[in-house]
């Protein structure tokens, strides 16, 4: 049981979940750009790590096609459709877990990944020039993992309507 101090309604101390903002993805992904871009053309970071590897890509994106199946899968077990097991409570609890976790390392992926992008775009060395396609398809990888994990936390909401109606009259 959670106690409001000082007797402020507006003041909610309850623990809760809420769903992740655009906003605060914006600003972690152009904050990471920016350390990125700091980062590689200040230190000539980018020459001790050429070429780029491809692991990034490759996680981000297994990672995002995990988080659309459970997003799939879950949306469906919730919404309680034909064919489809009922859905444990804190398993829900756990994939909103991971849902919010992995989009802001989607967004801090993406943000770095795009400032190393341009940083690389501007470079006239064929090394940097060579590393271009993987960090396009690293930023694609990390954007793909943004949208299944807004998808996966927006199918862990619970339906504003009964699903019968019968329910409706037992609760009365």
């Amino acid at each position: 049981m959670s106690v409001n101090p000082g007797n402020d309604p507006s003041r909610r101390t309850d623990p809760s979940l809420r769903p992740t903002r655009a906003s605060a993805l914006i600003v972690a992904a152009l904050a990471a750009a920016a350390v990125g871009w700091l980062l590689i053309s200040t230190n000539d970071l980018f020459y001790y790590i050429s070429p780029l590897p491809w692991t990034g890509a490759g996680v981000l994106g297994v990672l995002a096609i995990a988080e659309a199946y459970l997003a799939q899968n879950t949306s469906a077990r919730i919404q309680r459709k034909p064919g489809a097991p009922p859905v444990q409570p804190l398993a829900v609890a756990r994939y909103a877990a991971l849902a919010k976790a992995s989009s802001l390392v989607g967004a801090l992926s993406a943000g770095f990944t795009a400032g190393l992008l341009i940083w690389l775009l501007l470079e006239p060395t064929d090394e940097a020039g060579s590393s271009v396609p993987t960090a396009a398809t690293t930023l694609a990888a990390a954007i793909a993992l943004i949208a299944a994990a807004l998808w996966l936390e927006r199918a862990c909401r619970v339906p504003d309507r009964p699903d019968r109606e019968d329910d409706e009259a037992d609760r009365r």
